[in-house]
């Protein structure tokens, strides 16, 4: 099932819609409640024998609470409750006193391996305060000393549209997110842990089409992957040119073909400076190298047959290069990666690398201060404003735009959004961008679509950064071990989907874990 991503007032407008069309508020909070109960009990079973911790606060998140507490307690679990104040709906009223009838009043003692953390919910907006913010610190202390923290849609103190914290916040081990996925969860994944979005009987009202963006995941991007047939040959799986690689930076091509490769390119040419051609040949023997040429009438040559070609790794931030980039945009008509200092030669001037587009399949692969040179205004906007700012680049240039960075944002100019989580900061290292724009290239060679090229590419970079940490701590994994870990992160077809009420989930990254 498709999972959007929405900001605290898309989740309200969402619930809102489900409940105008007739499901009583109440029920979707039971569902809530019960859903988190059963998640926690299948993935903890030993924890939950012993005594368990529920933080309830004042609203409807505490409601969720109060049902986590009496269905767990009807489990035969040892439950424990700490309040934060009387409950200010009628629904979080009832389910305490339902839950209430079952637990009886014992306090939280302290010594219990799980917690719940219950107190604050989407609504909620700016620092905790008075009894909530002592909560949280209690919580907080709780997990510091080994117990198992897991938040209700999300974490405490967690801003659900910005991701910000302006205070005290529960740092989570697991987060269950009722329906959708909150954007303030993709951003501050290192406070959320792992985080599962539970089905909660929203249905067709969890996708109300007010153009939150769809999140990908496996089953997205196994759809819209084409298998190699078995009597594929180099010719049939993508030919690709790679044009890089200027004095000093050959390793930014090298590494963007190993990506075209582990993606299944079949024939890769890496077009790159003079003095460069040397280090190519040694250092990828897979690939065709070839140099620059010295005429516009040289490229047909130099690109060879090319499905499709990339624009940027290593390339250089010169007068010179934005003369290449322009006479090759002129000469090669056909679909098109841009990247690094392709864009950064056009800065302040989206409109006239628009023009030279012209309407062709192209994919513009910024990381945020690429962004911000191309776009106009700074970096940090850029990152803080993704879930607009890309939008807006793809409509003004013509072309889909993927922003880089957590999460990563892929739009088309038609209006068509998508977000890719997947991930580990062992991508947050120099070459990482050469391998995505390899790996975006022969996907758009193998599928002619920009969009769904850039969209597969941002998830399978990510996935090869989570398999790839899966055995080392972050700070030990290299982009080698991410290169070589993107051989096993394409998933299959119809492959193994998130057993119910699971729609789709994350592995817990960030403060040095391990991605699972």
């Amino acid at each position: 099932m498709t999972v959007r991503v929405v900001t605290a007032a898309g989740a309200a407008s969402r619930d809102a819609a489900a409940i105008a069309a007739g499901v009583p508020s109440r029920a979707l909070m039971r569902c809530a409640g019960t859903a988190a109960a059963a998640e926690i009990a299948r993935r903890y079973p030993r924890l939950v024998r012993g005594p368990v911790a529920v933080f309830a606060g004042p609203g409807n998140n505490g409601g969720d609470a109060w049902v986590v507490a009496g269905a767990l307690a009807a489990a035969g679990a040892d439950v424990r409750v700490a309040e934060a104040a009387e409950p200010r709906s009628e629904d979080a009223a009832a389910e305490r006193a339902a839950a209430r009838a079952l637990l009886g009043d014992r306090p939280v003692e302290g010594g219990e391996r799980i917690v719940v953390d219950g107190l604050l919910g989407t609504g909620a907006s700016g620092a905790p305060r008075g009894a909530v913010a002592g909560l949280v610190a209690r919580v907080n202390g709780m997990g510091d000393g080994g117990a198992t923290v897991v938040a209700l849609d999300l974490p405490s103190g967690v801003d659900a549209t910005t991701g910000r914290t302006e205070g005290p916040h529960v740092v989570a081990r697991l987060t269950l997110t009722f329906g959708t996925m909150k954007r303030g969860l993709l951003v501050a994944r290192g406070a959320a842990g792992a985080v599962a979005v539970l089905d909660i009987g929203l249905g067709a009202h969890a996708l109300l089409d007010d153009g939150a963006p769809e999140l990908v995941d496996a089953a997205w991007v196994a759809a819209r992957v084409p298998a190699i047939a078995a009597a594929a040959h180099k010719g049939n799986r993508g030919r690709l040119a790679l044009v890089g690689g200027g004095r000093g930076m050959a390793g930014a091509s090298v590494l963007a073909g190993r990506g075209a490769f582990r993606a299944g390119a079949g024939l890769v040419r890496l077009v790159v400076a003079p003095e460069s051609v040397a280090a190519v040949q040694a250092a990828a023997p897979e690939a065709i190298a070839a140099a620059w040429p010295g005429s516009d009438d040289g490229w047909e040559t130099a690109l060879g047959a090319a499905d499709a070609i990339a624009v940027g790794p290593g390339l250089g931030r010169s007068a010179a290069t934005r003369r290449l980039v322009e006479r090759l945009l002129s000469s090669y008509s056909g679909p098109v990666v841009l990247d690094a200092d392709a864009l950064n030669v056009f800065e302040g001037e989206p409109d006239a690398l628009g023009a030279l587009l012209g309407g062709r399949a192209a994919l513009l692969t910024p990381h945020p201060a690429e962004f911000a040179r191309l776009a106009g205004g700074d970096a940090r906007a850029a990152s803080e404003g993704r879930f607009e700012g890309a939008p807006s680049l793809a409509r003004r240039v013509g072309a889909c735009v993927l922003l880089k960075g957590v999460p990563t944002v892929v739009a088309a100019p038609d209006g068509r959004v998508v977000v890719s989580a997947a991930g580990t900061p062992a991508l947050a290292v120099a070459g990482s961008g050469d391998v995505l724009t390899g790996v975006a290239t022969a996907l758009l060679a193998q599928t002619g679509d920009a969009f769904a090229a850039g969209a597969c590419a941002a998830w399978a970079h990510g996935r090869a950064a989570e398999l790839a940490g899966r055995t080392r701590r972050i700070r030990g994994t290299t982009l080698d071990d991410v290169v070589r870990a993107l051989g096993g992160a394409w998933p299959a077809a119809g492959g193994k989907r998130p057993s119910p009420p699971v729609l789709t989930e994350l592995p817990a990254v960030g403060r040095g874990e391990v991605a699972q």
